[in-house]
């Protein structure tokens, strides 16, 4: 097996950080603020009016309120979190995942500000969030791309016709700018394919301030499977395996496994060799994922997020490696403890994404938790920041815990994750337990190898669970 880069591993070259200010909310600063602790790293907890009594601000050595409870007057005004970081003598800022973490503007201004970033540099970022400058850098870096419009599309009609022809339908417009599942749109005729193109440019634009789309092939039932990357400022590279996140709904995942489920390893260890090369070349720095669609063999890439993955703790379990401690020590100027040799398979795991939201129709429900119980046992972890009388804020993310289990086999792990959900207990509002402990029973998921349009495709008769309709 490949390895990437120069100089010994585990070699310290950096004195660790004292004080971290922690740029989030919810779980992640609740699991960035355990690896700080655990590093013997004093912690800041910045917060909105509306997390003022939440776990992780009561836990951290300092906490600051950076505003009201509307994103945008908190968790994304740039000019408080530095100013937080200021006040309190923070020496670096880690991001987590959502808000500020993939703004390549932020990243500049905390490290103008004589601060560190805990993430990869701002030109990794900026790249990486124009989907088509994404995409014309890995081909350039031997990664393999869905076939589609060489950049953006123009606006001449005549040519984008053209364009889908030779790529051929169906095909899927895509905003440069977009993530989250937003700026997309399939299409299966050419006599679609204008309107469809000019309304995703309108919703881009709109969305994402970009109104650059590019054209793809849309696979009909690909997998949905992600290489996760470590890599630190002297080119040394690795990959921890592999996840699958092909449980998704509306392009937002629900469960994530690692190992994906009948992956050949001569595949996974080709396409692993070549992302960790690729992030050596483009001189990456921390944690960072590749996700690519998977169909017949063949993975095409779609995006690389540059932060950490809500995901992540199923890949910590199968390989031993505290992702998130291994961002904080890259942060601090210190080489990769891990050669690509020391990274070995350790059993399975699943992960279920566990919302504040109606389990049949999504819709988001915030409110007052007046029992909450957390399964325990052997292979078990629990990532939650919230805790019976917590109040679930309407203004973020429905993500209320995330429930890991973890087994010598897929077998085991499935059914430790099954009786895990069973012992849960969330009460006062709607969760999608029973979502989870529907797909966790179903016959074609545990067999392995689902595609992205699986739970989509079920919903009708996903309707008949929590007691038939949606209220």
């Amino acid at each position: 097996m490949a390895v990437f880069g120069s100089g010994p591993a585990g070699t310290r070259t950096g004195a660790m950080f004292e004080k971290i200010l922690i740029a989030n909310r919810g779980e992640i600063a609740l699991r960035v603020q355990r690896a700080c602790r655990e590093l013997g790293i004093k912690t800041v907890a910045v917060h909105s009016e509306a997390d003022a009594d939440a776990k992780y601000v009561m836990l951290a050595d300092e906490s600051v309120c950076i505003g009201p409870a509307p994103s945008k007057d908190s968790y994304l005004n740039i000019p408080a979190i530095i100013s937080a970081a200021e006040v309190t003598d923070a020496q670096a800022i880690h991001p987590g995942y959502g808000f500020l973490s993939e703004n390549a503007d932020f990243a500049e201004r905390v490290e103008n500000s004589g601060f560190v970033f805990i993430g990869p540099k701002p030109e990794n970022i900026r790249m990486m969030g124009d989907k088509v400058a994404a995409k014309a850098a890995m081909k350039r870096l031997g990664i393999p791309c869905v076939p589609g419009s060489d950049g953006a599309l123009p606006d001449d009609a005549k040519e984008i016709r053209k364009i889908a022809a030779a790529v051929g339908y169906p095909v899927i417009i895509k905003a440069a700018g977009g993530g989250g599942g937003r700026g997309m749109r399939v299409v299966h005729t050419e006599a679609a394919l204008v309107n469809a193109v000019q309304m995703t440019k309108a919703e881009a634009q709109s969305a994402f301030g970009n109104p650059m789309v590019y054209l793809e092939k849309f696979l009909e039932n690909p997998r949905h499977i992600e290489i996760q990357v470590l890599c630190d400022e002297y080119k040394n590279a690795i990959y921890l395996w592999e996840r699958d996140c092909s449980m998704q709904r509306r392009h937002q995942k629900i469960i994530e496994e690692a190992p994906a489920p009948e992956l050949k390893p001569k595949l996974r260890d080709r396409i692993g060799e070549r992302c960790a090369e690729a992030c050596a070349k483009m001189g990456y720095r921390g944690a960072g994922t590749f996700e690519f669609l998977f169909e017949k063999d063949e993975f095409f890439f779609i995006e690389m997020n540059t932060r950490v993955q809500v995901e992540h703790p199923v890949s910590e379990m199968i390989t031993g490696v505290d992702i998130v401690q291994e961002q904080i020590r890259i942060a601090a100027g210190h080489r990769l403890r891990y050669r690509q040799k020391d990274i070995q398979l350790r059993g399975h795991a699943v992960e279920c994404r566990i919302n504040a939201e109606n389990p049949v129709s999504f819709v988001p429900s915030p409110g007052r938790i007046t029992r909450f119980h957390v399964p325990g046992g052997p292979g078990i972890r629990v990532d939650s920041h919230v805790y019976a009388d917590y109040f679930v804020p309407p203004y973020y993310d429905s993500l209320i815990a995330k429930v890991i289990a973890h087994g010598d086999t897929r077998e085991q792990a499935f059914a430790r994750m099954r009786t895990a959900l069973s012992e849960m207990v969330v009460e006062g509002i709607h969760t999608n337990l029973p979502l989870h402990q529907e797909l966790m029973n179903d016959a074609a998921f545990i067999r392995g190898g689902t595609s992205i349009h699986f739970l989509e495709q079920r919903m009708a008769k996903l309707k008949k669970i929590a007691g038939g309709e949606a209220d």
